[in-house]
């Protein structure tokens, strides 16, 4: 238990719905369980009518662009039409709807991706086809990406670090860039969202010009958003959990015969509001609708510019990316004045060469160059400046036979990280000394896939590979404290680096009305890195907490089920199920594990020439859980009822998308087992509608 956390309300634990005995289940779940056993049964069992086309449509993340059942790799896409539909908060807020995805939170604002149970620099985030780097090393340190402008978003569940290199031990985002309109000279679209529960909006207009002729495109587009502090289900307010933001994104490309190349520039501004275990002790609560951030604050700046190239060879394909970005961190402690004040700069390269051997046969090389510099210009200072360097080789081979394909890869990566002299952090008065030290660590990766289709309706995925990740600067050179958690953090400059095994066992079935998909995976790591609360205090006051290592596995998988029956016209039913387990090898239990959750919907969808609309209610089922980390609480079941609605038409002659959901609609108060907020007491937000309205200005 974390030192000092005296607001943490007392959770009474539920037996969970489908784990429990039935003679133990509660009333209320007996009644949800008959429910869905009544109207989804006699209708066999579920769908999104969209799903099956999807499973046809090239991806690029993996080996080559292929259809993703071609691919041996666990991927899954989301268009940016699907994450309008959700009203989402953020990025991460949308993916945390696909099975097997969740969101680290602190607030609405602030959160992060969690694949499988794997968050922070377990997960590769790739923009524009390069590596992205947010400081995900501290947990309050959200994505900060929004997903206004992007065109889809492609995940992989699993190790991918023969691809992409290091960080990529438990799954990979590739976030992808709007794309041209190829069939519209100009196109001005103008979008904006709104919150109930936040008051808050983001809206965004964009800029489109596209010469056919000479085969060039631009595109701009300006974005802002802003939220007030979140209500709960009990209606109270939570104080400092505001935030806005600012986004500018820019690219230029053109097309030649025998090349293609896009510069694109990304700009955004973002303030999070602060929140600790005591802010109610010395903020006052000012209006219900302020957005004043004089109290504790965060303040990320991001500056990315990156250069996407494609060369056409003569018997291959040769696509090199290279790009800058930096990454301005600062936390105000309240009145202005900055504590930690963080800058983080990245130059990046990628080169891909594929080249078809045969007609069945591809070949395919990839490098990746990295060099990243950490500097300190606050008072406050909890990981030292550094410099850090990373080169990758990777090669692999696709065979296509008759009904599967099989890919094999192997790749080599080479990292240091070298740490400088930080002022605070080195004086000889320090309490804990950490000197300055340099990092050095190989590592060498494999994957092993096959994809078996041997019917339009079958596809078999099996997948073996491996994963690596060396200690991030923060579990080395941590030496501080942790003003958000009020505990003292050290790392350990001896520490090893992390690898894993993962294997991933899929099945899918598909036919005009029905599809199913049942995955399975166990994932074994070994020099696991965590933090872990020692008996130690630092000036009396602050627990002292440790990077340490030891072996862990996770194990678990997910359940898809999606049916429109023929019989009931304009009507389809989805749902999902996902469970993770992560043990460490001493037998206690890894920190952030999600809950089991599942998820049910039925979908009412019409069509016509001009017209489209739909409606679908949803019930989200979460399940206890009681095996949390040392120094993390264990959280009740809850449910949660959502709807969505929207109409596609047109207006003055062109397309309007209205888009209207409403969340927690029972305004149930609980605990996401993967919020920080709930420490102090604090619960998720309550019943909260959102309005997305989509109008294209002008097209020709």
């Amino acid at each position: 238990m974390i030192n000092g956390l005296t607001h943490y309300r007392s959770i009474a634990l539920k037996p969970n719905f489908w784990q429990s005995k039935a003679g133990e289940c509660s009333s209320h779940f007996k009644n949800i369980l008959l429910y869905i056993i009544i109207c989804f049964l006699p209708l066999n069992l579920l769908a999104q009518a969209d799903s099956v086309s999807e499973l046809k449509e090239l991806v690029v993340t993996g080996v080559s662009e292929s259809p993703i059942y071609k691919n041996s790799l666990n991927i899954e896409m989301m268009k940016l039409k699907k994450i309008e539909q959700q009203n989402p908060f953020n990025l991460s807020d949308a993916l945390s709807k696909h099975p097997g995805i969740s969101q680290m939170t602190t607030g609405n604002s602030i959160s992060k991706p969690v694949i499988r149970g794997l968050y922070g620099n377990r997960i590769l985030v790739l923009l524009s086809g390069l590596r992205f780097d947010n400081q995900q090393w501290q947990d309050e340190h959200g994505l900060g990406l929004p997903f206004i402008g992007i065109d889809k978003v492609e995940i992989i569940k699993g190790p991918a670090s023969v691809l992409y290199g290091t960080d990529a031990l438990g799954g990979v985002i590739n976030i992808i860039e709007e794309q041209p309109d190829v069939n519209h000279k100009r196109v001005i679209d103008f979008n904006t969202r709104f919150y109930a529960n936040s008051r808050g909006t983001l809206t965004d207009i964009g800029f489109q010009k596209y010469n056919k002729d000479k085969q060039r495109w631009s595109r701009l587009r300006l974005g802002m958003e802003s939220h007030a502090d979140y209500a709960d289900g009990k209606n109270n307010r939570v104080l400092n959990s505001r935030s806005d933001g600012y986004y500018l994104k820019a690219a230029y490309g053109y097309k030649k015969k025998k090349m293609i190349q896009e510069n694109i520039y990304n700009f955004s501004l973002n303030h999070y509001g602060f929140i600790m275990e005591d802010i109610y002790n010395f903020i006052i609560p000012d209006k219900r609708w302020s957005r004043s951030m004089a109290n504790p604050h965060h303040t990320v700046m991001l500056n990315i510019f990156n250069s996407k190239n494609t060369f056409f060879l003569k018997k291959s394909l040769l696509k090199v990316n290279a790009g800058f970005q930096s990454n301005l961190r600062m936390e105000d402690e309240g009145g202005g004045q900055i504590s930690l004040n963080m800058h983080l700069i990245s130059i990046l390269a990628t080169a891909k060469w594929e080249h078809n051997i045969t007609e069945k046969t591809t070949i395919a090389t990839n490098t990746q160059l990295t060099f990243e510099n950490n500097t300190n210009y606050g008072g406050r200072i909890i990981i030292p400046d550094a410099n850090m360097g990373e080169v990758s080789l990777s090669g692999y081979i696709r065979q296509q036979l008759k009904k599967a394909i099989i890919e094999f890869g192997l790749g080599g990566n080479y990292k240091t990280i070298k740490t400088l002299y930080t002022r605070s952090l080195n004086k000889p008065d320090k309490d804990y000394q950490i000197f300055p030290f340099l990092m050095q660590r190989p590592s060498i990766n494999g994957i092993l896939g096959t994809s078996f289709y041997p019917t339009k309706k079958i596809n078999f995925k099996c997948n073996i590979s491996s994963g690596f990740r060396s200690p991030n600067l923060a579990e080395l050179a941590s030496n501080g404290l942790h003003e958000g958690v009020y505990r003292y953090e050290l790392g350990d400059p001896n520490m090893k680096i992390e690898q894993n095994f993962n294997g991933d066992l899929s099945l899918e079935f598909r036919n005009k009305t029905l599809f199913f998909s049942l995955s399975a995976y166990y994932n074994q790591f070994f020099n696991y890195i965590y933090l872990n609360p020692t008996s130690e205090k630092w000036q009396g006051a602050y627990l002292v907490y440790k990077y340490q290592q030891q072996n862990a596995k996770l194990y678990g998988g997910e359940a898809i089920l999606k049916y429109a029956p023929a019989y009931i016209k304009n009507v389809s039913l989805n749902g999902s199920f996902a469970t993770v387990t992560g043990i460490k090898a001493d037998g206690g239990y890894l920190p952030f594990i999600p809950a089991n959750k599942m998820k049910w919907g039925i979908r009412y969808e019409k069509n016509t020439k001009n017209k489209k609309m739909y409606i679908e209610p949803e019930a989200e089922f979460y399940a206890s859980q009681i095996h949390p980390a040392i120094f993390e609480k264990a959280t009740s079941g809850y449910i949660i009822y959502n709807i969505a609605a929207g109409i596609e038409t047109q207006y003055k002659g062109k397309p309007l998308h209205i888009y209207l959901s409403g969340r927690n609609l029972a305004n149930t108060a609980y605990y996401d087992h993967l919020s920080r907020l709930k420490y102090y007491g604090l619960y998720n937000p309550g019943i909260n509608f959102m309005l997305t309205c989509k109008l294209y200005l002008y097209r020709d």
